[in-house]
């Protein structure tokens, strides 16, 4: 697991660091005093949980929260505070949980125990992110497409759930109101092979199922929250806020469905 830790006081970040390692010693741990820094780890890493402190300075840990939900809304965020007041403001942006200072042991444990047995489901290899942009995740590091156009066909791949997409109606996606003409067709296979290397080069070609003028994805092999929110996942559904892959103007009907769910 990928943990951030955020306070503005460095002893106690530092111990809180000391124990996360001592209980997870295999996990990745970023730590960080400031909202500044916080948010450049944010955009650049993806993290399974992070713990913030609610008075951070220059910004309340509430809205750092609702920020970091925005770029990850399947990021758990653990609450580290003095100050009991804040509880029912924090859960309201979905907080997992709520831990007052000084952070104990075996408090920790009980919280991580929850997370493991929470995310054991979620552990695969590759995230998708449809709730607000479109991203995804390999490992934990943002994957990087060759072509803008081979990562937005791979988005419309999510949205199919699996079934399967014939090159006709890609294109009829992809390039709208373009004709369907031999150089079209000539791009589009350009572009489904940037794609499908863009995941060979990750080792993750299987993901990618092609046959006869067809194209879907191994559903199986994919952690993404759209699917997560359909199947009824309670964290899933806390975490959509009314947008739905924004880089895309065709996935506004989704946008517009799962918010009549």
């Amino acid at each position: 697991m990928r943990f951030l830790l955020v306070d503005d006081v460095r002893p106690i970040l530092d111990e809180e660091t000391s124990l996360l390692k001592e209980l997870m010693p295999e996990s990745e741990i970023y730590s960080c005093t400031n909202v500044r820094e916080a948010r450049k780890y944010i955009e650049k890493e993806h993290f399974d949980v992070a713990f913030l402190d609610v008075e951070l300075g220059t910004m309340n840990g509430i809205a750092l929260a609702k920020l970091m939900k925005d770029t990850q809304p399947d990021i758990n965020i653990i609450f580290v505070t003095g100050f009991s007041n804040y509880a029912l403001e924090a859960f309201s942006v979905h907080a997992t949980g709520y831990l007052l200072k000084p952070l104990q042991k075996e408090q920790l444990k009980r919280e991580l125990t929850f997370l493991y047995e929470k995310n054991k489901a979620e552990d695969k290899k590759i995230k998708v992110q449809t709730f607000g942009n479109f991203e995804v995740w390999v490992d934990g590091e943002k994957l990087t497409f060759g072509r803008q156009k081979a990562k937005e066909l791979f988005a419309y791949l999510i949205e199919r759930k699996g079934a399967g997409v014939t090159t006709r109606e890609a294109c009829a996606v992809l390039f709208e109101d373009s004709c369907y003409d031999h150089t079209i067709k000539s791009y589009f296979q350009t572009i489904v092979s940037d794609m499908r290397n863009t995941f060979k080069n990750v080792g993750m070609e299987d993901i990618i199922r092609k046959s006869y003028n067809s194209l879907s994805v191994d559903t199986d092999l994919i952690d993404c929250d759209y699917y997560r929110f359909l199947s009824g996942d309670a964290k899933a559904i806390n975490g959509y806020n009314g947008e739905f892959m924004m880089n895309y103007s065709w996935a506004e009907f989704v946008a517009g469905a799962l918010t009549e769910v």
